[in-house]
């Protein structure tokens, strides 16, 4: 992640655009497309239906060089998926991606929490992943007792009130446990033990999903990291594993950078 540009390609060779992104949401592509037909950078949602909703048209505009350049401001929404990159409906590959500017975010109070995180793709494509919450529940410190986890996050687009709790779920299975907080902090324990009452068979496993519901009418929200450079940090955030007779348990993040807590037999 540097201040140089990625070399113009050869004509015929795949598009490639570096990237940067800036602290209020938007990102900035560049890139040569001396063999473009359509000034157009598309953003297409994986899996979405084809509507108007899931397709972004970036207008391309001349940045010098023989290069060109397209905004997605964070003033526009796009809603939470993997979004593909494509120019005359060929994949875009990655270049320079300078995304030093969402660690430690800290988003707009106003609206929802918009993140968009660009990353390549296992088979070499630049794609886009991108959450929209309202509100938000953004974990932070986990902390590690004997046979519990404690969580620690901020709330953003709620406040915590009477009957304030987080909720471990495992399909139409809910465990509560209260949860305390201030001046938009929130923090709950979690005995793993009481998770454990029903194991899973050997050899599967359970994922419980972590939850919070703000006051006791409020909807539950999805306690997720979202703020910050990283776009699936299942293997990044590892945490120790807690072992007692019958059942393994440690917190976890899934691809979707949702929290949880998996136990095994």
């Amino acid at each position: 992640m540097t201040d140089a540009t990625t070399p113009p390609p050869a004509p015929g060779t795949p598009p490639r655009a570096d990237c940067v992104a800036d602290a209020a949401g938007g990102l900035t592509f560049d890139m040569a497309v001396h063999d473009a037909t359509a000034p157009v950078l598309v953003l297409r949602r994986r899996g979405g239906t084809g509507g108007p909703a899931d397709e972004a048209r970036l207008p391309l505009t001349p940045a010098g060089e023989g290069r060109a350049r397209a905004a997605l401001p964070s003033t526009m929404e796009l809603a939470e998926g993997r979004w593909d990159l494509l120019l005359d409906e060929r994949a875009v590959e990655p270049g320079i991606r300078d995304v030093r500017s969402l660690v430690d975010r800290i988003p707009d109070e106003k609206g929802p929490v918009a993140v968009r995180i660009p990353y390549p793709t296992a088979d070499g494509r630049l794609a886009v992943r991108s959450w929209l919450r309202a509100p938000h529940a953004e974990a932070g410190d986990i902390g590690l007792g004997d046979g519990t986890c404690t969580v620690e996050g901020v709330l953003y687009g709620a406040e915590l009130g009477p009957g304030a709790v987080a909720e471990a779920r495992l399909g139409d299975r809910v465990h509560q446990v209260p949860a305390d907080g201030a001046k938009g902090r929130f923090t709950f324990t979690l005995p793993y033990d009481d998770l454990a009452r029903t194991p899973p068979p050997a050899g599967k496993q359970h994922l419980w999903e972590l939850w919070l519901r703000p006051d006791g009418d409020a909807e539950p929200v999805r306690i997720s990291r979202l703020l910050d450079d990283v776009w699936d940090r299942r293997s990044i955030h590892v945490y120790p594993v807690h072992r007692r007779e019958g059942y393994r348990a440690a917190p976890c993040y899934t691809t979707d950078n949702d929290l949880c807590v998996r136990l095994t037999a």
